[in-house]
């Protein structure tokens, strides 16, 4: 069944931004690398957004540093693999996302990392049917999205790789440094055409999970997406990110009050620092992550709950239950941490009055 653009929930990068792919392609003039859609100078404007002669916006998909994205266009060009490595929220996958999309025109080639994931998800698995009524052949196999990508080309993803078992992350050993998947039991390889390469992302909260072996970890260019420098970037990033998935849900018209999103962002980096943004104050830090996708997330809810069930405006009793569910994982120890910070910083606090108000309406 083929859905509309419009009709499913969450278009592919290729889908959401093709007007502005086409955009680029049309005025890119540069040297492309062998099966690139766009040149890596391209891929950068498109990754960090700019706007073109001809007046066409190409939006920001990453905010953060340029070298650090164009060190990471760079590797996909050579012959290593990328491997972006972040605490949560740090748009690793948004990122990976992106750029298959501007380099292959296409995100979809994704293996989702799990503690049960097998080796068959990165080589090869079996149609059992066709291979008991036919015997072993080429059409009895299964092609994983690494050896798709192998065949045509292209960038897989490899989501979580560190959740994958050790034994199963070495399937990619071969994959990366001989650029063939064997195919023993019929005495073939497939071999990667130019083109092809991997995009993995690991989660810094998931070391000593699955540690990659030194072999394969030598096979990979590692690039550490920090969080958001300042708490401006943040704001930026959660306003940008919370009118898109508005659009895409439909959800009724609300203004993403900026007074809030900032103080859900500074809340977050607060606790996550340990410090208030002045420096002057030490807190006390949560289990949490406090990421910036859970700051879209508690914002979006909340502009849900202004819509169907407020006046329409997004107040601090929309975004407060948000708050509260992301810090207090804990109850024990967390709930502790919060009423310290909510008495000793947020009380004090002159234009918070209403936000305290509701923090405290929430909690009793």
């Amino acid at each position: 069944m083929t859905l509309t653009t419009t009709a499913v929930l969450r278009p592919h990068a290729e889908q959401a931004y093709a007007d502005e792919l086409a955009a680029l392609t049309a005025i890119d003039d540069r040297p492309r690398p062998p099966g690139w859609k766009l040149s890596p100078w391209a891929v950068t404007q498109y990754i960090l957004g700019t706007t073109l002669d001809d007046g066409t916006e190409i939006t920001p998909k990453y905010v953060g540093s340029r070298r650090l994205v164009e060190v990471a266009v760079a590797t996909l060009a050579t012959d290593r693999a990328l491997l972006l490595i972040g605490v949560p929220g740090t748009a690793k996958t948004w990122l990976s996302e992106h750029l298959a999309a501007a380099i292959s025109g296409d995100s979809t080639l994704l293996v989702q990392g799990t503690a049960g994931t097998v080796e068959e998800a990165i080589r090869y698995g079996r149609n059992y049917a066709r291979l008991i009524a036919e015997g072993p052949s080429e059409q009895a196999l299964v092609p994983s999205p690494v050896m798709t990508a192998m065949a045509e080309g292209r960038l897989a993803r490899v989501e979580e790789l560190t959740r994958i078992p050790s034994d199963v992350q070495d399937a990619l050993i071969t994959i990366l440094s001989e650029k063939t998947l064997p195919v023993p039991e019929l005495g073939i390889e497939v071999q990667a055409k130019r083109g092809f390469n991997i995009i993995a992302t690991a989660n810094d909260r998931d070391r000593g999970v699955n540690e990659l072996s030194s072999a394969l970890r030598r096979r990979f260019n590692t690039l550490v997406l920090p969080v958001p420098q300042t708490a401006d970037d943040e704001v930026d990033i959660v306003t940008r990110r919370v009118a898109q998935l508005g659009r895409n849900l439909d959800l009724p018209e609300v203004p993403a009050s900026l007074t809030e999103i900032r103080r859900v962002v500074t809340v977050f980096r607060e606790l996550r620092n340990g410090v208030t943004e002045d420096g002057h104050t030490k807190v006390k830090t949560p289990s949490g992550t406090l990421s910036t996708a859970e700051a879209i997330s508690i914002i979006t809810n909340g502009m849900a709950l202004a819509a169907h069930f407020g006046d329409g405006v997004l107040r601090p009793a929309d975004v407060v239950p948000g708050i509260l569910g992301a810090v207090i994982q804990d109850p024990a120890t967390d709930g502790v941490v919060w009423h310290e910070y909510l008495e000793t910083v947020i009380r004090d606090r002159d234009d918070w009055h209403d936000f305290y108000t509701a923090c405290r309406e929430a909690t009793h």
